[in-house]
């Protein structure tokens, strides 16, 4: 498809970002020019290739080069980066990339400790609290109070040195009971291992901990158990030095290695990281084992005694941690001394950032890792509004993800500041309301997968809104509200649901119906979903929850291992060719011996990176070459992987290959919008909206009766909605009942039903401010949604 340009070539070349045959994951050798100091929106359907584009090949290529400024020493600790498959790019810039990666996998970070507010309040504290009781470190709660002796070095007035012994004392604002955790575990034994067997006979049940695997061999070779008697049978000593000795130096093996208790090593490894960041398996284990309790000492705060009582303006630390960010900014106001006037004025204008983009509802305690991809988003954004750095490029992720109609122009101006003050703001969106303040479009497609990777339009919005790109033709669609909907078939009854903001909410659930939950972002809607509504369940109804979580994986991980449609085609393939499954698998019996079905052989050179290059004894197959031999329906396992869904769909319908288990699955996968996936495409390539809807397609033949799904239009084209509509059709008539958490007008149009949440965010919101059907709700106009989709639906329909 050629693509449509409509605006004249830049006068001068210094002007414009060039790129020349790029080929990353499916671009199609694209050339394209991105004016400087210029607000791009990309646009294109899932898997068209705008963030091979953006992410894969722009900013991929500006931090690889930025890291080849730094020594071969330093480069050896950063990640290393490949170059991207393109042949030239020039006029390039330092990119910073702003995604939705949630905030690390570290417990102990909270807002406060991943923006400056945190440093910038304990440093308020350590100068204006009554009593002073230390610098800022006493307000830590990362911090622990210690003290000893030790070298000190003495510099002489003739300027010789020289050591001397002396005592330090570290007065830091931990609290001892839960290491500033704000949490207290108690870790029940019998999760953690089976008594009645011996170490070598498998006795630990822990994930990772196997029989024949280091862990347990540090401890059977240690000489402090027995590693070939059950655990029932352990001495007292024996048991203690099991459980709870402390990291000590052991050979194993004729290496040097660390021996140190269970208990203290799993809280290392396991207790200390985000639950909510781990893998499945993983989580359920810490979850199954684990007992976390409120810290009776503290009381959540994770701060010591010293800490919770020195006051600034009525206030401690920890009650000021605990207020929403909006009130902090009031309680700053309160304020008046003149020596740390600047302090306050950095605080205030943090403050300010962060209720500016719509934060003003979250606390500076809240954990880092509770925070949604939009919201994580939004934090990393406020580090950059009151940078000094100009001639940067930024690029943003769907920044207007989780917002509200309501707030999606206060994003705009945000982008639109950071463009005017001389930077380069690249921006990969599908709602219309953030295309529109761009002032360059650049539209990849026309399709998805194979079918996408060319550049099918650039220019103005009005160019585009005018141009025949399917991004064009569906600029201006809108959904009408129905004319008829759908009666409940019950409901469930939440009463009385007080989850983080709800203030005592009584609402009716309907049931056998589309129910869309909205409001502004911090209104409450996850609250009630997530926290309040599980609960109120009866005991026969189970419940399909499909949120925004990342999907884990790695490289060897791809569509049909993820929704188990690998399973029953190596089992048709073993029946067909009398041979074991595993034989079909690239992880195990079946993986070439020189890749270890890795299909790539990656080769470390210290500290340059890493490269990979293909296979050359399986060429990219993963599989040796015995397994070529076997075919099913004339096809071998390599050649099923290379399918898409939707010819596998087709393939395993037939009559010569028919493996209906396949064939349903498969289906789930173009039901979803991602037929055009290969099976074998590794997850990593994958772009947000198609694993999203990846994890849709792997419950939608879970037998749970009632769906919960949380902005399913997150990554979906214009075009793609309509399909998504249909396909909560399907799920509703299928006999589910579907709860959506959305902001999308088209999916509230469509809905049977309405709760809206508000009227606005944290202690502002939290209350039910309207129930009812989609016309309803628009003839009202009595709420900020309600408003917004009047304004929708008003525009008519194309």
């Amino acid at each position: 498809m050629t693509a449509e340009r409509t605006t004249q070539p830049i006068a001068d070349a210094h002007e414009v970002i060039r790129v020349v045959g790029a080929r990353e994951n499916n671009l199609r050798g694209i050339d394209v020019e991105i004016p400087k100091r210029r607000l791009t929106v990309f646009t294109g359907v899932s898997g068209s290739g705008k963030s091979s584009l953006v992410f894969g090949t722009i900013a991929a290529e500006s931090q690889r080069l930025i890291n080849e400024t730094y020594s071969a020493f330093l480069q050896g600790f950063m990640p290393s980066q490949a170059r991207p498959d393109v042949d030239r790019l020039e006029n390039l810039t330092t990119a910073i990339v702003v995604d939705q990666e949630r905030m690390g996998a570290n417990a102990r970070s909270t807002l406060g400790t991943a923006t400056d507010v945190g440093t910038l309040l304990r440093i308020l504290f350590s100068r204006l609290s009554e009593p002073q009781i230390g610098g800022p470190q006493a307000f830590s709660f990362n911090v622990a109070s210690a003290s000893g002796s030790g070298m000190k070095t003495i510099t002489r007035p003739d300027g010789t040195t020289v050591n001397e012994k002396a005592s330090f004392s570290l007065t830091g604002g931990m609290c001892p009971r839960c290491e500033g955790m704000g949490v207290v575990n108690d870790i029940d034994l019998t999760q953690l291992f089976d008594e009645s067997k011996s170490l070598r006979e498998g006795a630990l049940t822990i994930p990772g901990y196997t029989a024949d695997g280091w862990y347990v061999k540090i401890y059977t070779e240690s000489g402090f158990v027995d590693g070939d008697k059950p655990i029932r049978d352990f001495s007292k000593r024996m048991r203690d030095d099991f459980l709870y000795k402390e990291p000590v130096k052991v050979k194993v093996g004729g290496v040097n290695m660390t021996y140190e208790g269970l208990i203290p090593k799993i809280q290392k490894s396991l207790l200390s990281k985000d639950v909510e960041s781990m893998q499945p398996h993983i989580r359920a284990f810490v979850e199954r084992a684990v007992t976390f309790t409120t810290c009776p000492e503290c009381d959540g705060t994770r701060l010591s005694a010293p800490a919770r009582t020195a006051l600034v303006a009525g206030r401690s630390i920890a009650e000021v941690s605990a207020m929403q960010v909006s009130d902090v900014a009031t309680w700053l106001g309160q304020i008046e001394a003149p020596g740390v006037a600047p302090l306050l004025t950095g605080l205030r204008e943090m403050l300010d950032s962060l209720v500016e983009i719509g934060l003003g509802y979250l606390s500076l305690d809240r954990a880092a890792g509770t925070l949604s991809g939009g919201e994580a988003q939004r934090v990393k954004m406020v580090r950059h509004l009151g940078s000094a750095l100009t001639d940067v490029t930024y690029v943003f992720d769907e920044p207007t993800s989780g917002l509200h109609p309501h707030d999606i122009a206060r994003m705009n101006e945000l982008l639109l500041r950071l463009r005017d003050k001389g930077n380069t703001v690249l921006v990969v969106e599908h709602k219309p309301e953030a295309i529109a303040v761009a002032d360059h479009v650049v539209d990849l497609g026309p399709g998805a997968g194979s079918a996408g990777g060319t550049i099918c339009f650039e220019g103005t919005v009005a160019a585009l809104r005018a141009s025949d790109t399917l991004t064009g033709r569906h600029l201006g669609d809108r959904t009408a509200v129905k004319d008829a909907v759908r009666a409940p078939s019950g409901a469930i009854q939440i009463r009385g649901a007080s989850t983080h903001n709800l203030r005592s909410v009584d609402v009716d659930v309907p049931l056998g119906v589309l129910v869309a939950v909205t409001g502004v972002a911090g209104s409450g809607k996850s609250s009630l979903v997530h926290g309040s509504l599980p609960g109120a369940l009866a005991a026969d109804q189970q419940v399909i929850s499909i949120d925004q979580g990342a999907i884990k994986g790695s490289r060897r991980s791809n569509p049909a291992t993820y929704s188990g449609l690998l399973e029953p085609i190596r089992k048709a393939f073993a029946k067909a060719n009398g041979v074991k499954p595993a034989l079909f698998s690239a992880n195990s019996a079946g993986a070439c011996p020189e890749c270890k079905g890795a299909g790539m052989t990656f080769t470390d050179l210290g500290p340059m990176a890493t490269v990979a290059t293909v296979c050359e004894v399986c060429e990219g197959r993963r599989f040796n070459d015995e397994v070529l031999q076997y075919t099913l329906g004339g096809r071998s396992i390599v050649d099923v992987l290379a399918m898409s869904a939707q010819q596998a769909a087709e393939f395993f319908a037939e009559s010569s290959s028919k493996v209906p288990a396949a064939a349903t699955i498969a289906g789930h996968l173009v039901r979803v919008g991602l037929g055009y996936l290969t099976l074998g495409q590794p997850l990593t390539t994958l772009s947000g909206g198609e694993r999203q809807r990846l994890r849709l397609a792997a419950h939608l033949g879970d037998k749970g009766g009632i769906v919960v799904l949380d902005e399913p239009t997150t990554g979906l084209h214009l075009a793609d909605v309509e399909q998504l509509l249909a396909l909560l059709d399907h799920l509703v008539d299928s006999g589910k009942s579907v709860i959506v958490v959305e902001h999308h007008q088209a999916v509230v149009a469509h809905a049977d039903w309405v709760i809206d949440l508000g009227p606005g965010a944290g202690h502002d919101g939290g209350t039910i401010v309207f129930t009812g059907t989609p016309a309803e709700l628009v003839a009202q106009r009595a709420t900020l949604t309600g408003e917004h989709l009047a304004r929708y639906v008003g525009e008519g329909t194309r």
